[in-house]
């Protein structure tokens, strides 16, 4: 298993549900952070969280806006003089018939849940490109490979991130750079509660089960390399 402690990694969406359940986990393991979210007051809320001498670095801001988006890499790199480790996890939900999805909606599902983690990774490579083990996981969706009903807009931003994911990951992996791909069924947040109001929490994956997937993946860096892992609630019927 790797060692995890002192690598430094950025986190988007670290201000709830997945994304502060992996910045604990990462903590846990000495892992240096970036936390990057729209409220500040959350993300000090998700500071507040880590294990005691975590060394924590807060990025407020709006992943919309492109100056504070590029800048983030940037910063991590500053605080930390590396960067290892990149997580895509932040997004935004619509439940809405297609023939009701506005343009203005789509455009910024798409905007968040795809064009934010493209130029985010673009950003990040140049750091990523001088560690000894760089990683970037991004989260995605069950829906990057199903088609629900009232999910198009949602669907294809995870459909977009899948693609990404997979075409980066053959550029970059002859320079050691892996590019992992989670996709959760039903996981127990706000965003789902919007995305999918007919589920019950009853059975659902809790976030802190991501959370673990992701630092399977991180920890466990060996000749065996796991490309993507889709996860389904135990009560959904396998494969």
């Amino acid at each position: 298993m790797e060692k995890l402690a002192g690598r430094a990694a950025l986190i988007t969406g670290a201000s709830g549900g997945i994304g502060s359940c992996i910045a604990m986990r990462l903590a846990q393991s000495g892992v240096r952070l970036a936390l990057c979210g729209r409220s500040e007051e959350k993300l000090r809320h998700t500071a507040s969280s880590l294990p005691d001498g975590a060394d924590c670095l807060l990025l407020a801001g709006d992943l919309l806006d492109d100056a504070f988006l590029l800048d983030c890499p940037r910063r991590a790199q500053a605080r930390f003089g590396q960067l290892d480790i990149l997580v895509n996890c932040a997004g935004m939900a619509l439940s809405r018939p297609f023939a009701e999805t506005t343009a203005a909606e789509y455009d910024r599902i798409m905007a968040l849940n795809a064009r934010a983690p493209f130029l985010l990774m673009q950003a990040s490579l140049p750091y990523l490109r001088a560690s000894d083990r760089a990683e970037i996981v991004n989260i995605a969706s069950v829906c990057a490979q199903k088609g629900y009903p009232l999910q198009s807009a949602y669907s294809a931003s995870k459909h977009a991130l899948a693609g990404m994911s997979k075409s980066l990951a053959n550029e970059v992996y002859s320079e050691g750079i892996r590019v992992h791909l989670i996709s959760p069924g039903g996981v127990f947040t706000d965003m789902v509660r919007v995305a999918r109001p007919d589920l019950s929490p009853e059975g659902m994956i809790l976030p802190e089960d991501v959370a673990e997937i992701a630092a399977f993946l991180l920890e466990h860096r060996t000749n065996a390399v796991i490309d993507q892992i889709d996860v389904h609630r135990a009560g959904k019927q396998p494969f």
